[in-house]
């Protein structure tokens, strides 16, 4: 368990890569201002894929519940979290602080500085929890990572992570989707269940067990359970935009196969140290490349009078070479950084002083009561 799964690097990407192509030419709304028309229709060679794009999402889920599974086994729930902090949060601050003062400078049709205090409850990474206007406009997918990350501390990592308990989490939370389907109004259920998206963390950490112990009954029936109640959700959710049904049930399918190709070491011989680096990018890459990819798009196009088909791989190289800086400069220092200043906190709260007794004077024995003689 100790080599490195490169393979698993590059899928990230792949993901990263996919939902940016959506993000630049598979959909319309503010990014028409970068482009000054839909993108759909300036790229129609590219729509067919590019609309398919944003379940690169469920690709990153999976991808979630297989490293998360792999990297919490033998840590305490106080190094689990450590390491998911140390890990998050440098990039993310600097990501929320570049693009609101970018917007600040820039001044892009449709996008306004939010309010100093949603900018606040941004650092947090609760915005979404809370409704305050998200700064990045991908955030929304670490508020479903969170809560996954939430579930899985307290049901299975606290006690430790053990093949038993692993799979009857998978088992139990996939059943909990299924069983509360039907209920008509669930606010509560979905934001503690997750239903359109716990699938896919499932099937991952479903093949993080397969990887790790080899493929049983039960292992495999849980990856095809996940995946068939996943496809499902995906369908009911996705389909629109140029997105069939068969085209969700094929991008889903893909999505669960290349993490199994992992799982089973189809891809074992992918080892380029490249894909070690591009894994690295990913995370900065996905933070950044919306809303300043956006920025970039209509200056190239406006100020430097390039053409659409030059602008668009232009763009992804920008903003790659800009996740780098982050990634060498943010989160290379700063990770270890907090990971350590985290680990020096004490693990328990110090104990209330217990007060010292008082010391009991000696009570002076009371009068006897006179009665008046009659």
């Amino acid at each position: 368990m100790g080599r490195r799964l490169t393979a698993l690097d590059g899928l990230r990407l792949v993901a990263a890569l996919a939902v940016c192509l959506y993000h630049y030419a598979g959909r319309g709304g503010p990014v028409t201002a970068a482009w000054g028309g839909d993108p759909r229709t300036l790229f129609p060679a590219l729509r067919p894929v590019a609309v398919y794009g944003c379940l690169g999402v469920e690709l990153f889920f999976v991808i979630s519940g297989f490293v998360i599974c792999l990297s919490s086994w033998g840590r305490t729930v106080g190094a689990f979290a450590r390491s998911r902090v140390s890990r998050l949060f440098p990039a993310y601050w600097v990501a929320v602080v570049l693009v609101t003062a970018v917007f600040l400078v820039v001044r892009f049709p449709g996008e306004r500085p939010a309010p100093a205090s949603d900018i606040l409850a941004n650092l947090t990474m609760s915005q979404s929890g809370l409704g305050a206007h998200r700064v990045l406009g991908v955030c929304w997918t670490l508020w479903i990572e969170a809560k996954f990350y939430l579930l899985w501390a307290v049901a299975v990592v606290w006690r430790g992570v053990t093949y038993r308990r692993a799979l009857a989490f998978g088992w139990l939370w996939l059943a909990a989707v299924v069983l509360t389907g039907g209920l008509k109004s669930q606010p509560l259920v979905d934001q503690l269940l997750i239903p359109q998206y716990a699938p896919f963390f499932i099937g991952g950490l479903a093949l993080h067990l397969v990887h790790r112990f080899g493929g049983a009954p039960q292992t495999w029936g849980l990856v095809g359970a996940a995946f068939l109640v996943g496809q499902y959700q995906d369908v009911q959710s996705s389909t629109g935009n140029g997105r069939t049904h068969l085209g969700i049930i094929i991008a889903d399918l893909m999505a669960f196969l290349l993490v199994a190709g992992v799982a089973l070491g189809w891809f074992d011989w992918a080892k380029w140290r490249w894909l070690t680096t591009a894994g690295a990018l990913t995370y900065p890459f996905y933070l950044i490349h919306e809303h300043l990819g956006w920025v970039a798009v209509r200056e190239l196009r406006l100020r430097a009078g390039l053409p659409d088909a030059a602008v668009l791989p232009l763009t992804v190289a920008v903003m790659l070479a800009l996740a780098w800086l982050l990634h060498r400069w943010v989160e290379q220092p700063l990770g270890p950084w907090l990971k350590r200043a985290l680990a020096r906190m004490p693990a328990r709260l110090p104990a209330e002083p217990v007060p010292e007794p008082r010391p009991v004077e000696p009570q002076k024995p009371e009068p006897e009561p006179v009665h008046s003689a009659r």
